[in-house]
């Protein structure tokens, strides 16, 4: 029987969801639009808030928030939705996933800008780059920092982070892509750097 979690439903979660075997199940453009549709979808009736994410071709890295709901329920719903779609898309037959997505509780302002910065680097941090510069990989929300004239999908918070900045970091969302653009950062659950398919943009 599986143990049930126990979590802080006022904290933040860095959440992990990786293929199964690292299998790349987020390979093709209409993969990451029909993720982020999943996320769009479970949000408009179970709220939450995502402070940052990043979506790779083997795995998924959110900073995440529940509004009301448990986030077991929240990622059960996700996951499910994709798995779904990727099953009919594909005619895939049995579990797409390693096992149940990994989260890690964030109680910090220190550990909210690191981990969503270490989630924001993820395209840069690989073996081989996915990009040159980070506001150029469109499966994260990074760009949407960069450039706030962009659409965001209404789960993402972009005011929060700017003003958790310590100095000399001007209290901005350009003073925020700085700061990740500054340092590569280690979180707990990262025990190597991992060499990945470009997706397709």
């Amino acid at each position: 029987m599986t143990k049930k979690r126990k979590l802080n439903p006022n904290s933040y979660y860095h959440v992990i969801m990786r293929g199964n075997n690292r299998q790349n199940i987020f390979k093709t453009q209409e993969d990451m639009f029909e993720l982020m549709r999943a996320f769009k979808h479970v949000n408009s009736k179970y709220p939450f808030t995502i402070l940052a994410f990043c979506f790779m071709t083997n795995h998924y890295h959110i900073l995440i928030k529940p509004i009301q709901d448990p986030l077991d329920k929240i990622m059960g719903l996700v996951n499910k939705r994709y798995s779904t779609s990727y099953s009919k898309r594909y005619g895939h037959i049995g579990q797409i996933y390693q096992k149940r997505y990994y989260a890690n509780e964030v109680d910090s302002s220190l550990g909210l800008l690191i981990v969503s910065s270490y989630i924001h680097r993820n395209p840069i941090d690989t073996v081989v780059p996915m990009v040159a510069n980070l506001e150029d990989y469109p499966y994260s929300s990074f760009p949407l920092y960069w450039n706030e004239s962009q659409p965001a999908p209404s789960f993402l918070n972009l005011e929060l982070l700017k003003d958790l900045l310590p100095p000399p970091y001007e209290n901005t969302n350009a003073g925020y892509c700085t700061y990740c653009l500054t340092y590569r950062q280690t979180v707990e659950e990262d025990p190597h750097v991992e060499n990945m398919d470009i997706p397709d943009f």
